[in-house]
């Protein structure tokens, strides 16, 4: 989007008075500036500066403490560069407002490689380099709940006015009785150019899967995702639900996955995944080895918080340990059936509270890792993979940040500064966490032992 453009979109929309300037935190959440319009054109000429402890934030906001990025480098400015996508308009406010998307460098111009954004971008210079492009799909699952509990309680029927109590899977009736609320979903994703397809009812109580379609820009794929799990929030407060997007809100309830499945073209736009087989050429299964050697280390990025490892725990319909088969829900890894023509990969891991740049990130260096050094997986897995003899997946987020702090693959996909400051945040956040006495540990102790 050029100069001229912005303020032609902005002239177009006269209601508009205000403009979000966002970059994208390790944790993927946006923050940023509220800048009134008349000041926009600041983010296309790059005069917007934030600091580059921004990105580096826990999930209450707060700056780590031993970050390089605050008092040992005098808690510098970067510059925001403009990311180039249309201004986003937003309808949830009290007013309608617009969104720009920025990312972050350095003051000499050079990429800050804190930033997960650039993470992924570098991710991808690789593929190009290699003839290669990526085509990527996501599959987001999200919850509705009650507004201002501390607790989660299932949404009550717009139509019926009953809260919901049952699991609804693939359920025509509560599509349709959060129709309204649907439909908003999709008018929003229309206007951010988010390439929205099916939506299903899922196993949980108010619980919703939404699809994107295939796109062979990543980077934008990943906008996207972020995009969309805001928007979603936003919009279930205006019809007095509030939406979460935790991988598991419900101890006894399914959680909350975000899916992708990729495949890779040639220059000549073909996908080098099919060779005319069901089992897939072998570059593919190069992939597929290169997914399951890093995906120990990289489950920091799959399963960022304290709460995503309530997702994995055995018999949660998400998987623990790691394998990958041919049409097989179980397995971490999924070959999908259908055309030979349409093969793909699909990684099951990644829950719906990751940051999408670091999955990406994570999912294609992986990839990327296995066809560089020609790896060969295992057999495929054929029935229940959760009860099969498998290496695990890093059972706690204790034991995830030590694998990606010492992973011996994690500096051949990110930036020994991304790798650090990820793992500073991570540990800040738990050793809080350690902290916090719970109210089912009073329940179970303060009078008993």
């Amino acid at each position: 989007m050029s100069e001229s453009s912005i303020s032609d979109w902005l002239n177009a929309r006269p209601e508009i008075e205000t403009v979000y300037a966002c970059v994208c935190d390790l944790n993927g959440t946006l923050r940023g500036k509220r800048l009134p319009v008349a000041q926009a054109l600041k983010v296309e000429q790059g005069n917007l500066r934030m600091p580059l402890s921004l990105i580096n934030v826990d999930i209450w906001g707060r700056d780590i403490a031993n970050s390089e990025l605050v008092f040992e480098s005098g808690d510098a400015d970067g510059l925001c560069e403009y990311t180039g996508r249309e201004l986003l308009p937003i309808t949830w406010t009290s007013k309608p407002a617009a969104l720009a998307m920025l990312w972050m460098r350095r003051e000499n111009g050079t990429p800050f490689e804190g930033d997960p954004r650039w993470a992924l971008a570098k991710v991808l210079e690789r593929y190009a380099a290699l003839g290669l492009e990526p085509v990527v799909a996501t599959e987001l699952e999200f919850y509705l709940c009650e507004p201002g509990e501390s607790r989660p309680l299932a949404p009550r029927s717009p139509l019926t006015g009953k809260r919901l109590d049952s699991d609804g899977v693939l359920s025509l009736d509560e599509l349709q009785q959060f129709d309204a609320f649907l439909n908003d979903v999709y008018a929003a994703c229309a206007a951010h150019d988010i390439p929205a397809d099916g939506a299903i009812s899922e196993n949980g109580a108010g619980q919703f899967e939404i699809n994107m379609m295939h796109s062979a820009d990543p980077l934008r794929a990943a906008d996207n995702a972020v995009l969309f799990k805001r928007l979603v929030r936003g919009i279930a407060r205006q019809h007095g639900f509030a939406g979460t997007f935790m991988a598991k809100p419900y101890g006894e309830r399914s959680g909350s996955g975000f899916h992708v499945h990729f495949s890779l073209l040639n220059k000549e736009g073909v996908n080098v995944f099919d060779d005319g087989s069901e089992q897939g050429s072998p570059l593919m299964l190069n992939v597929v080895a290169g997914l399951l050697a890093t995906m120990h280390e990289n489950t920091l990025t799959f399963a960022p918080h304290e709460n995503s490892y309530r997702r994995l725990q055995p018999g949660a319909h998400a998987p623990g340990n790691i394998g990958w088969g041919y049409e097989n829900r179980t397995a971490a890894i999924r070959i999908p059936g259908g055309s030979h023509q349409a093969r793909r990969i699909e990684h099951r891991v990644a829950g719906a509270d990751a940051n999408p740049y670091l999955v990406f990130a994570s999912i294609l260096g992986g990839a990327l890792l296995g066809i560089e050094q020609n790896m060969t997986p295992a057999e495929p897995i054929v029935g229940d993979a959760y009860s099969q003899d498998l290496a695990l997946l890093p059972v706690n987020w204790v034991s995830a940040i030590q694998a990606f702090a010492h992973g011996e693959h994690v500096q051949h996909i990110f930036t020994k500064q991304l790798q650090t400051l990820l793992v500073q945040c991570k540990t800040q956040e738990m050793q809080r966490f350690a902290r916090e006495v719970t109210d089912f540990e009073y329940h179970s102790y303060l009078e008993v032992v």
